[in-house]
Order: C-alpha cells, then structure tokens, then sequence
C-alpha cells in the first residue's frame, strides 16, 4: 500500500539520518474508502494525488507550529504492507480526516518510492499559507484563500537519492 508521509525539510533530514520514518505509529494518508467517497473517481492516480494533497495540507500544518524551518512542504510516497496502515474507523467521515491513516512504525526510509517537496519559489505563498492556517480553521474566507494559494504550487518530484541534496547533506 502506497501511504503519504507530511514532513519539513528538517524531518525528512532526521529521516535520512536515522534511515527510518518515524519513531513508532505515525499518520500518513493513503487511498481509503471516505476518500474514494469524497473525491468520486475510481482512477487511482487520481485518488493517489488527492492523497498526496491531504500530506501536502499536512505538512503545512507542521510548518505552522514550526515557524524557523524553510517553507516548503515535504511529502514522502513509501510502500508499506497492507496492514500497516489503517484509517480511524470513527474519524472516517470527518472532513479533516480524508485519507488520513495510521502507520504502524517506525518504516525503513529504503521503503521511499519519492520525495515531493515544494520548489524554492513557493516558498513566500507556502509562508503566508502557514500563517494564515489558523484563521482559514477559525473560518475566515480570506486566510483560506491564503491558505488555497499554497495549493497552486504542484510539488516536484524527487527520487530518494536526492534526499541528501534536498536537505542540504549533498556533495
């Protein structure tokens, strides 16, 4: 199962270190039932790239309560068993939890298929996204469509052996 992993620069920098994601269970997202329900499609490339944008949201919520990292969302595509991730059977409708599953961890980072990280000149949309995440939360319709002008950037697609470039370890 293809499960998406929300992290900042500096986590996926832990992670190459300790060459393992997570220190125990961790939430992912992944294609599940609810999601296959909300977005209404049965293309699993399409159902996978909603999953990564839920990752992508929640990596933006990492940088909010992280405000000295670089601003840029970190998303890590592993393959895990089938049985190592599972959805909150009593979170399955909720809105905020679309996708979300839990990961029985800690995953070799080995089992990474990519790396999807927000290019440097998102970087001032993805900042005052995290910003606004609060208010967008709180309902204000103008944060949110801060918080949308972060969703304009795609991310780009990284193989695992650019991590070290990526998180600045490279040659």
């Amino acid at each position: 199962m293809r499960v998406y992993v929300p992290l900042t620069l500096p986590g996926l920098a832990a992670a190459y270190k300790t060459g393992e994601l997570g220190e125990g269970a961790f939430v992912a997202y992944a294609v599940t039932p609810p999601l296959r329900e909300w977005y209404l499609s049965d293309d699993i490339e399409e159902l996978e790239y909603a999953a990564l944008n839920r990752a992508a949201l929640a990596s933006l919520r990492l940088l909010a309560v992280e405000p000295g990292v670089a601003r840029r969302r970190v998303v890590v595509a592993v393959d895990v068993a089938d049985g190592a991730a599972v959805a909150d059977p009593d979170r399955g409708l909720d809105p905020a939890a679309l996708g979300e599953v839990r990961v029985a961890g800690p995953v070799p980072l080995s089992k990474a298929a990519a790396v999807h990280v927000d290019s440097d000149d998102a970087e001032n949309d993805v900042a005052a996204a995290a910003d606004a995440l609060g208010a967008a939360d709180q309902g204000d319709d103008d944060a949110q469509f801060t918080v949308d002008g972060a969703e304009d950037h795609e991310l780009l697609w990284y193989a695992t052996q650019e991590i070290p470039n990526l998180v600045g370890l490279g040659d």
